[in-house]
C-alpha cells in the first residue's frame, strides 16, 4: 500500500523509464533504428536520440525533464544525447529501487526513524556522487589533441562520434569532415559549426560524396552564362527588376511613336542600370528576388552570369563566403561591396543542377560537404552523422582532453565510486553505490545491442580494470563477450561532452525526484453552460 505522494513519485519514475528504454536500444554502433514518424506525418528512420526526442511529442511533465536535458546536452556539446538519457533513466530506476525498500517519504515523516533513507538523502547522495565523478574524471583522460589542423589525426579522433550513427562508414566519413573542418579553422581557434553546410543531392552512393571549399546551391543559372572565373560578385537582396513607383501614374499617349518612346525609355532606364553594374567591374549578380525578363536581356547583353537565391539564409551565408555586402537597391557596387572568388560555375551533380561558388584556397570562411545517397532518409542519417563529427571537432577547439570509450569510463567511474561510498557514514552511502551502479547501464547497453550477455561482459571489464587497465572497453567488433583496449583501438570520446553528460543526467535525476506532485492547468471537466442567450436562466414572465 502507497500513500498518494509516494504515487506521484513513482509515476514520474516510471514515465522517465519509458523514455529512456526507447532511446537505450539506439545506443552505440549497433543500436537499432527507430522508424518515427511526427506530427506532419514524416518519416524518419534514425537511432539519433536528439532527432527522435525532437519529432515525438513527449506529454508527461516529468519525462520533458530528461527531454530538456538531452536538448541542453545538443546545444552545450553537440553529442552525446542518448548517453543523458540513459543513464539519467538508470539513475531513476534505482532510486525507485532504495524508495521501494522501505527507504521511503511517508514512512520517514511518519516514523522520523534514522534508518529509514528520506527521498532527500537519495538525492544528497547522488549530489555528493555526481561531484565525486567529476573530480575522478580529469584523471582517466588518456590522451589529448596534439594539432587541429593536421587531417589525419583530426579524421582518427571523430571516429568514435561518426561510428555511432553510420557503422562501417566511419573512415570515409571522418575524413570529409575533417577535410571540411580543418580547411576553416581560424587562426584564433573559435570554431563556428554554422561554416560547414551540407548539400543533399539524390543519386550515385555515399562513397561519390566530397568536400567543396566555398558554397553549392541546388539552383540553375537564369541568364546565358554559366561559368565565370576570377569572380566579382555583386549581392543584392532586392529583385532584379526595373524602379516601381510607390504610387500609380496616368500616362495619356496620343499616338503610336509616343508608345514607342514610352517603352523605350524604360529600356533604356534598366540598360544604364545593368551597364552601370558591368561597368563597377561585377561579372556575377546574385540576387534575392524575381528576376525581370528586361533585365535579363541586359544581364546576358553585358555577359553577366544570374543566380536568384530565394533563401534570406542562404543570400547572408553567401555573402559571408564570398566577403560580399547585400545591397537593397540595384545601384553599383564599390569595391568595398564586391565580392570575390575563385570560380562561380553550373555543374551537373546526378541530375540535378547546382551553382557553386568555389575557393581555391583552403583558407575560405565556408565550407561544404556534398552529400550522395540512394534515397533521403539515407542521407539525412548522414547529415546527421556529420552535425555529430563537426560537433565534436568544435568541443575538441575548446578542450583537447580524450577519454576512453566503449563503456571504459564508466566502468572505471563505477568502481572508484563505490570504493567512495563504502567510505561515507550514514544512509548517503546507499545512493552513491546506486550511483556508480549506474554507469554498469552504458556498457550493458552496448553488450546488449551487440546481442552479448551483458553481465559477463560487466565482470570482465571490473576485473581487468581491478588489475589497473583504466582504457580497457567492450569490443563491439567480437562475437564474445570480449574486451580490449580503447586507446590503442582508437575509440574515444571527448572529455567535455562526459562530464556536460553526467552533471545533466544527475540533475535530470534529481529534479524528477524532487517532484511529487503535478498541477496542470486546464478547464475543470462536467457540461459546459449553453452559449446561445444571454440571460437564459431568466424567468421569460418578468
Amino acid at each position: 500500500h502507497y500513500s498518494g505522494l509516494e504515487e506521484a513519485v513513482y509515476r514520474n519514475i516510471q514515465a522517465c523509464k519509458e523514455l529512456a528504454q526507447t532511446t537505450r536500444t539506439a545506443y552505440g554502433p549497433n543500436g537499432m533504428n527507430k522508424m518515427v514518424i511526427n506530427h506532419l506525418e514524416k518519416l524518419f528512420v534514425t537511432n539519433d536520440a536528439a532527432t527522435i526526442l525532437r519529432e515525438l511529442e513527449v506529454q508527461h511533465p516529468a519525462a520533458k525533464m530528461l527531454v530538456m536535458a538531452s536538448h541542453m546536452q545538443e546545444q552545450e556539446v553537440g553529442d552525446g544525447t542518448n548517453f543523458v538519457l540513459v543513464f539519467a533513466g538508470v539513475l531513476l530506476e534505482l532510486a525507485e529501487d532504495l524508495l521501494r525498500m522501505g527507504l521511503s517519504v511517508s514512512e520517514a515523516m511518519k516514523w522520523c526513524s534514522e534508518y529509514l533513507l528520506f527521498a532527500a538523502q537519495v538525492i544528497e547522495g547522488y549530489e555528493k556522487a555526481c561531484k565525486k565523478a567529476l573530480e575522478i574524471l580529469p584523471d582517466l583522460v588518456c590522451s589529448s589533441a596534439k594539432d587541429l589542423r593536421d587531417v589525419e589525426e583530426v579524421a582518427s579522433l571523430l571516429h568514435t562520434s561518426v561510428m555511432s550513427k553510420q557503422y562501417g562508414n566511419e573512415h570515409f566519413l571522418a575524413k570529409l569532415i575533417a577535410q571540411a573542418c580543418v580547411s576553416i579553422l581560424p587562426d584564433s581557434g573559435h570554431f563556428n559549426v554554422d561554416n560547414i553546410r551540407v548539400c543533399k543531392i539524390v543519386g550515385a552512393g555515399m562513397s561519390a560524396s566530397s568536400v567543396l571549399h566555398g558554397m553549392v546551391f541546388k539552383k540553375e543559372t537564369e541568364g546565358d552564362v554559366t561559368s565565370v572565373k576570377d569572380a566579382k560578385i555583386a549581392v543584392y537582396s532586392c529583385p532584379f527588376d526595373g524602379m516601381i513607383t510607390e504610387t500609380k501614374g496616368t500616362v495619356l499617349i496620343k499616338n503610336a511613336e509616343e508608345l514607342m518612346n514610352f517603352s523605350k525609355g524604360e529600356e533604356n532606364l534598366m540598360d544604364l542600370q545593368v551597364k552601370a553594374i558591368a561597368d563597377s567591374g561585377a561579372n556575377v549578380i546574385v540576387t534575392g528576388g524575381k528576376v525581370a525578363d528586361m533585365a535579363l536581356h541586359y544581364a546576358n547583353k553585358y555577359n553577366l552570369m544570374l543566380v536568384r537565391l530565394n533563401s534570406k539564409w542562404d543570400l547572408r551565408r553567401l555573402c559571408k563566403t564570398v566577403g560580399a555586402t547585400a545591397l537593397p537597391r540595384l545601384t553599383p557596387p564599390t569595391l568595398e561591396e564586391m565580392g570575390h572568388c575563385d570560380s562561380v560555375y553550373l555543374s551537373e551533380v546526378g541530375d540535378t543542377q547546382v551553382v557553386v561558388f568555389k575557393h581555391e584556397k583552403e583558407d575560405g570562411a565556408i565550407s561544404t560537404i556534398l552529400i550522395r545517397g540512394s534515397t533521403d532518409n539515407l542521407m539525412d542519417d548522414i547529415e546527421r552523422a556529420v552535425d555529430d563529427g563537426v560537433n565534436t571537432f568544435k568541443v575538441l577547439t575548446r578542450d583537447k582532453r580524450l577519454v576512453p570509450g566503449g563503456g571504459a569510463t564508466e566502468i572505471e567511474l563505477a568502481k572508484q565510486i563505490t570504493s567512495y561510498g563504502e567510505t561515507c557514514p550514514g544512509l548517503d552511502q546507499y545512493a552513491i553505490k546506486k550511483f556508480a551502479e549506474a554507469f554498469e547501464a552504458i556498457p550493458r547497453a552496448l553488450a546488449e545491442n551487440s546481442g552479448v550477455k551483458a553481465n559477463e561482459v560487466i565482470s570482465k571489464l571490473y576485473a581487468v580494470h581491478q588489475e589497473g587497465n583504466k582504457n580497457v572497453g567492450f569490443d563491439i567488433e567480437a562475437e564474445t563477450a570480449a574486451v580490449k583496449d580503447m586507446l590503442e583501438a582508437g575509440i574515444l570520446d571527448t572529455y567535455l561532452g562526459k562530464s556536460w553528460g553526467i552533471k545533466l543526467a544527475t540533475n535530470a535525476a534529481v529534479t524528477v525526484l524532487r517532484v511529487d506532485q503535478i498541477i496542470m492547468a486546464k478547464p475543470a471537466g462536467g457540461p459546459k453552460p449553453p452559449s446561445g442567450k444571454k440571460d437564459w436562466d431568466e424567468d421569460q414572465n418578468d
